[in-house]
């Protein structure tokens, strides 16, 4: 008989808590849920247009594996002018969103005993991806340092593990869950301790093109030759259903990676590959009016929540509020949302879900409709307050 009946990795991983909790709150009559990475917003009509004439014309077989040729030319071309990098046609992967891209990267990358260094609080699919490689994983916690990897607390970390085999360091920016970003001289300060160690950057940069105050610096333009470049059209274009995504890479790279993704999904959907390649042909400014609508409520929000008795960190991209638990409130963060979605109607993230320097924090979507917003916002305020008054009421009583 096999004792070991499963793979022993897969059996130490745990399905996202995230989207477990997400489920276990549907269930609360009148919830308002500000949990997920999920758009409000439809796909642009234009898009869904060419997905319907892909379907009319019979685009309904295998494709590529690396995605239909021009698809692969035209995302080049659209991440080339947006953000001043240099791919070419055959340095694109087209992948089933950018979900697919992060495990086949880390497949491509990792053999036994390889170590990645991720810095956290972040979103945590890069680390079940990484052990279940049968790598190991480095957590550096990074909330002392406004949540962001700094060069100098990279080559500590790095001098602090001297036997480690360092095989890549992943960053997430603008971030999920912090909405922090980097500015180039941060990214070209870990990009020099990239070189002088010799390992990959896996950069998801998903949010690139929802950035507030500053333009958006990828770090393929900065590390081209040892930069594993992630990106997609769930956030950008509103299409999380779609399921397109893209890896962008060194030739060499590619030619690898490309057979991991084969063996993966043999090759993503054919009519969402001609939708995008409407995206990126003709929907160059399709963000742009998701936003300015997005950056409206991050500053309602952000009132709201300051007013409240929230500190959080700062929201330069992406659509997510990172903020720490007024003192008034149950620290514990599952404590907190627990009681916010039983007693308020209103669902968050807790912040220990994205690892060190997350407790304390819970992640707030504002991807979600002003109005749910502002129900929300005054939900939080009122049990924000009940909280605070009775704590105030039992100190007073223990005098």
């Amino acid at each position: 008989m096999i004792d070991d009946k499963f793979n022993t990795k897969i059996e130490q991983i745990a399905v996202s808590d995230i989207r477990q909790f997400d489920s276990e709150v549907s269930e609360i009559p009148g919830i308002i849920k500000l949990t997920l990475g999920e758009p409000d917003f439809n796909t642009p009509e234009h898009i869904k247009q060419a997905a319907i004439k892909a379907i009319e014309a019979n685009h309904s077989h295998y494709t590529p594996n690396a995605g239909i040729p021009a698809l692969r030319k035209a995302a080049a071309a659209y991440y080339n002018e947006k953000f001043n990098l240099n791919y070419q046609p055959e340095q694109v992967v087209t992948t089933v969103g950018a979900t697919e891209g992060i495990a086949a990267s880390l497949q491509t990358i990792i053999n036994p005993d390889d170590t990645v260094i991720v810095p956290t609080p972040i979103f945590p699919i890069y680390i079940p991806d990484t052990k279940i490689n049968e790598g190991n994983v480095i957590l550096v916690d990074t909330s002392a340092d406004g949540f962001i990897l700094t060069a100098q607390r990279l080559q500590e970390v790095i001098e602090e593990h001297p036997l480690a085999r360092i095989k890549a360091v992943v960053l997430n920016y603008p971030s999920n869950p912090t909405g922090v970003t980097y500015t180039r001289q941060q990214l070209e300060e870990i990009a020099q301790v990239a070189r002088d160690y010799d390992f990959w950057v896996i950069s998801d940069e998903i949010y690139a093109e929802l950035t507030y105050q500053k333009k958006h610096i990828s770090m393929g333009e900065i590390l081209p030759e040892k930069t594993i470049l992630l990106t997609g059209l769930s956030k950008s274009h509103a299409m999380t259903g779609w399921r397109v995504g893209y890896i962008l890479g060194p030739e060499d790279f590619c030619e690898q990676v490309v057979k991991s993704h084969q063996y993966m999904v043999t090759s993503p959907t054919s009519v969402s590959q001609y939708a995008a390649l409407e995206a990126m042909t003709n929907g160059q400014k399709d963000s742009l009016l998701m936003k300015k609508e997005y950056a409206k409520r991050r500053d309602f929000l952000l009132k709201e929540l300051t007013e409240a008795g929230f500190a959080t960190a700062s929201p330069d991209g992406a659509f997510y509020l990172f903020a720490k638990i007024p003192a008034g409130c149950a620290s514990d963060s599952w404590t907190f949302v627990r009681s916010l979605a039983q007693e308020a109607k209103v669902a968050l993230i807790p912040g220990v879900s994205f690892g060190p320097g997350g407790e304390g924090y819970v992640r707030i979507s504002y991807a979600a409709s002003m109005e749910k917003l502002q129900q929300a916002a005054a939900a939080i305020k009122q049990y924000v307050a009940r909280r605070t008054n009775l704590k105030e009421t039992k100190t007073a009583n223990h005098k």
